[in-house]
């Protein structure tokens, strides 16, 4: 007579099978065109929400855009917003680990059977949508946009009481502009993406302010004059209240500390002063108090004031996974997803602020498509020295050309080429050790670059999964 599995192996068999099927939605959405590689329209995701009933209407929703910070402010609203006793759904990109991380249901990952569930409720209406662009002669719907409409799908189904969303890039053809929000967010704005935003603050800046719907409120960070300017006459344009860094709320004071940060917060209703934030970085504490800012308009108008306790677990309990993040100490190895000349400059300056290392040692991965001339630029009054290397991703730099370009702003004596990451890693905490006691690694470069390095030095996954 053969024994009946116990409800542990029945679980255990389950989850493999859970695994399998996220497996193979996993290959499925990426066949398709990647996020890479998007077209400046919103048709073919608006016709899915309006088969699907429009989900993106049954919740509020604060929707951010900018060049760095999204991910991290996205985290810090929504965390806040849950204090307050607020179900949640958080959608970012891109994802450090698994795909799961891009969609957030009160702080975690949404599970394998959730969105399981969800894509077997979408695809028929995502078949015909494909099915109907095809025969007018256009391609099937994107990898971004099937993720925004699982997203939305989801989130109309948990239910939640409010939505932070993320765009994928730009804002006014993002497949995430497809919702109105109540909030709209821009964190600062650079070059960045120039081969399909433009090549100037102006071209980007205009598409990013489309996220701004009439009769919201912007919360707007420190911007350049002419990103400010543009902004303002989207917002006059759809009759948008703007509420701005520096003039409506900001950093009044700041400290580093043990852990992070004290910093005090002039919101739009109230001073919030002595907040502890787990984030390293001037520019996180310009990311909090934009949070705040967003948080208080979303409550209140702008009008009501925080509670103070609530305010302070919300900061408190705030984590961002591979944006200065400490994954292994001796020596202390830190992961950043700078990819861009701005993020670089805010890198810089927060190991300048916030730590204090005998020996720093770089390693840099970066896509083909960055300036990695400017972020090495940037990045060399800090680093002793720099190991160049590459990810998995079939988009990565070649490590001879970084090196090449590495030489001639560090001096050939101080750049290493290792072509593999692992090794790249070892050969970096050898240099590190070098210095003795207080060395450090910073690994760099890209999202994938982060990724990759936590996997490698064993952080943990869910961790990132959270995100």
């Amino acid at each position: 007579m053969t024994p009946r599995p116990d409800a542990a192996q029945q679980e255990a068999a389950r989850q493999l099978e859970l695994r399998q099927r996220m497996r193979e939605i996993e290959e499925a959405i990426l066949a398709r065109t990647p996020e890479s590689n998007p077209e400046p329209t919103l048709h073919r995701v608006a016709r899915c929400m309006e088969l699907l009933g429009d989900p993106q209407r049954s919740f509020p929703l604060v929707h951010l855009t900018g060049t760095n910070g999204k991910t991290t402010t996205a985290r810090i609203i929504e965390q806040v917003l849950r204090e307050t006793g607020l179900s949640t759904g958080r959608f970012t990109s891109p994802h450090l680990h698994d795909m799961r991380e891009r969609i957030s249901l009160n702080g975690n990952a949404i599970s394998r059977e959730r969105f399981i569930d969800t894509w077997e409720d979408v695809l028929p209406f995502i078949e015909m949508v494909d099915a109907e662009s095809v025969a007018d002669g256009g391609p099937r719907m994107t990898y971004f946009e099937v993720l925004v409409v699982v997203a939305y799908a989801a989130f109309a189904d948990a239910p939640i009481d409010v939505a932070i969303v993320e765009v994928g890039l730009g804002g006014v053809w993002d497949a995430t502009n497809v919702a109105d929000a109540a909030v709209a967010v821009i964190t600062p704005v650079a070059i960045d993406h120039e081969r399909l935003l433009g090549d100037s603050l102006e071209l980007i800046a205009t598409e990013k302010r489309g996220i701004i719907k009439p009769g919201s409120i912007a919360v707007v960070a420190r911007q350049e004059p002419e990103v400010e300017e543009l902004v303002l006459e989207r917002a006059e344009e759809v009759s948008a209240v703007v509420r701005r860094e520096d003039r409506e709320f900001g950093v009044t004071e700041r400290e580093p500390a043990v852990g992070g940060q004290q910093i005090t917060v002039q919101g739009l209703a109230a001073t919030y002063p002595d907040l502890f934030l787990p984030l390293f970085g001037e520019h996180q504490a310009h990311n909090a108090a934009l949070a705040v800012a967003a948080v208080e308009a979303f409550l209140g108008g702008g009008e009501q004031p925080l509670d103070d306790e609530v305010l302070r677990a919300g900061l408190e309990a705030v984590t961002s996974p591979g944006r200065l993040e400490i994954v292994r100490r001796s020596p202390t190895v830190l992961v950043d997803a700078a990819h861009n000349p701005a993020g670089a400059r805010a890198l810089r300056d927060a190991i300048n602020d916030s730590f204090t290392f005998n020996r720093l040692v770089g390693v840099l991965a970066v896509l083909q498509d960055k300036d990695a001339v400017a972020m090495l630029e940037i990045l060399e009054p800090v680093l002793d020295h720099v190991v160049v290397s590459r990810t998995t991703s079939p988009r990565a730099l070649d490590p001879q050309v970084l090196g090449r370009e590495a030489e001639e702003i560090f001096g050939e004596d101080r750049v290493t080429v290792v072509r593999d990451l692992p090794d790249a890693l070892d050969r970096a905490a050898e240099l590190a050790d070098e210095g003795g006691v207080g060395g450090g690694v910073l690994a760099t470069g890209s999202v994938v670059t982060a990724a990759e390095v936590r996997m490698l030095l064993g952080a943990d996954p869910e961790r990132g999964a959270d995100a």
